[in-house]
């Protein structure tokens, strides 16, 4: 007998993650009773995966149910903000009950390690699809955003960039498992990290910051908007990994680090007083942090050289409405 929505919520998503003591009532009811902290403002995001666009089909279940939360707490990162609750909307072609345990497990396991609990949500059939709501807090007046950005600050970047992209092509290849390094740049696509505690550490002297989700280009773009400022990056100080450095052609490299999406890494700008402050800020993380060019008046993105001479962006980035293909 084929288990109902009800049967597999209580089975596999009554209890998931952290427990909590400012959940008042969570998965179960019509709603969930949450008491927020006082002094604390509260961030509040929301993203959908569809399979075959920002997963492969054929991405273990696991994978998806990381990537799922991990994308959210991506963006709490980027503004600052401690993750607490989330709620998830499951769509599935079938009660699947090995895939909805697996998925659970992937959920759950980042869930609890960030601290976070599963409050409520929904489970119905259709097409592969998942949208998980994502709510942290932070200080009142401390969130970081997008519009601090002034001349004259250094535009820094966390982690490699390009990996999951170049791990995606991999994969589509059927070359996703053909030694370690390519294992490792399949899980920088399956299993990104969401950088939580960069994002805690850069309270108060990041002057603004973006999670680096539809390519570098792209994600600073929406910093210089809301800023209302320019940049110029030297291409040549992009961070790349070993992996990508042995998997990728030099083109290909700086394709996949400018444009490449789901890195899900922080890009953010600061004072230069508050330099010297990054390295120690990246030892206590443990996460790699690079300068990789300087915010300037005007408006628009300026690509250059280590030589200064100009640099060429052929793609800006994923969009799901412009004539770019589906990722996954």
């Amino acid at each position: 007998m084929t288990a109902s929505e009800f049967d597999l919520i209580q089975r596999y998503f009554s209890d998931l993650g952290s427990r909590r003591d400012d959940v008042l009532l969570g998965v179960g009811d019509d709603a969930a009773l949450l008491q927020p902290m006082a002094g604390e403002a509260l961030a509040l995001c929301v993203d959908t995966l569809v399979g075959g666009v920002h997963f492969p089909q054929d991405a273990p279940a696991e994978t998806v149910g990381h990537k799922a939360l991990a994308v959210n707490l991506s963006d709490l990162a980027a503004m600052g903000a401690r993750p607490a609750w989330a709620t998830l909307s499951l769509t599935i072609p079938a009660a699947d009950e090995d895939w909805i345990a697996a998925f659970a497990r992937g959920f759950g396991n980042l869930a609890r390690y960030h601290g976070m609990a599963l409050v409520g949500g929904d489970i119905t059939r259709g097409s592969l699809s998942i949208s998980v709501q994502a709510a942290g807090f932070v200080p009142r007046g401390r969130a970081l955003t997008r519009r601090g950005a002034r001349p004259g600050d250094a535009i820094c970047v966390s982690g490699t960039l390009g990996d999951a992209a170049l791990g995606l092509q991999l994969w589509q290849h059927g070359r996703g498992d053909l030694d370690e390094e390519t294992r490792w740049l399949a899980e920088r696509l399956h299993r990104p990290t969401p950088r939580v505690s960069l994002g805690l550490a850069l309270r108060g002297c990041a002057t603004a910051a973006v999670d680096v989700s539809d390519g570098l280009a792209q994600d600073l773009g929406h910093v210089l908007r809301a800023s209302g400022v320019g940049a110029q990056l030297d291409v040549d100080r992009l961070p790349v990994s070993t992996a990508a450095a042995r998997y990728a052609t030099e083109d290909e490299r700086s394709r996949h680090s400018l444009s490449g999406g789901d890195d899900y890494e922080l890009c953010f700008t600061v004072v230069r007083s508050c330099l010297h402050k990054l390295d120690a800020i990246a030892s206590r993380v443990g996460v790699q942090i690079t300068r990789v060019g300087t915010i300037q008046p005007g408006a628009g993105l300026d690509l250059v050289h280590a030589d200064r001479s100009p640099a060429r962006l052929e793609v800006p980035g994923y969009t799901h409405f412009g004539d770019r293909g589906d990722r996954g």
